[in-house]
């Protein structure tokens, strides 16, 4: 699958595909999103709410969660504000997500299957990696986008005028359901 994917890429350079999407790397509705990496939304999540190439900034995840305050999507989103001139966050989980319920235990049983030693496993714990919550889903999608917006916006390095909302999307329609929002 990956070479098919190369070759595609040297057709869509070589025809000049990439011009139609030529933009800088500021957003220009000011914007960043925090979003889940499920694929009914690759596609979906831009074209149910209007935006194109250069409008905003997506951060995927899984979950579209932040678990940690000093994780890679909080670090994304205070680069975005602090020096690409995003002004508003939108953290947008959706309906049937495959991290609600997401068990640990499942998915460590899944580990020792696809080859991992339980030295490995024992290694992580060890160094004070707590498996058991870091591969844990969530059990209310509502609750973990909520937790997320309130994680961002009383972020010590987050600054207070910066709005923070939160939304369910519905994974079939691309519907918008408002949580809440902060500042």
């Amino acid at each position: 699958m990956i070479d098919e994917i190369l070759n595609y890429n040297k057709e869509f350079v070589a025809s000049k595909g990439y011009e139609r999407f030529i933009t800088s790397k500021y957003p220009d509705k000011r914007i960043a999103i925090v979003t889940c990496m499920d694929t009914r939304l690759v596609e979906m999540l831009p074209a149910a709410l209007g935006f194109k190439n250069g409008d905003v900034k997506i951060i995927k995840n899984a979950g579209g969660t932040i678990t940690n305050p000093f994780d890679s999507t909080m670090r994304s989103l205070l680069v975005a504000v602090y020096e690409l001139g995003v002004n508003e966050i939108m953290v947008i989980g959706h309906t049937g997500c495959g991290v609600q319920g997401m068990d640990a235990a499942e998915m460590l049983r899944l580990m020792h299957e696809r080859g991992i030693s339980e030295e490995h496993i024992s290694l992580m714990r060890h160094c004070g990696i707590d498996l058991d919550s870091w591969l844990h889903g969530f059990d209310d999608t509502d609750a973990a986008i909520s937790e997320t917006v309130d994680l961002i916006s009383h972020h010590p390095l987050m600054p207070t005028d910066v709005r923070t909302a939160g939304y369910i999307m519905d994974s079939l329609t691309g519907e918008l359901r408002p949580l809440h929002s902060h500042r």
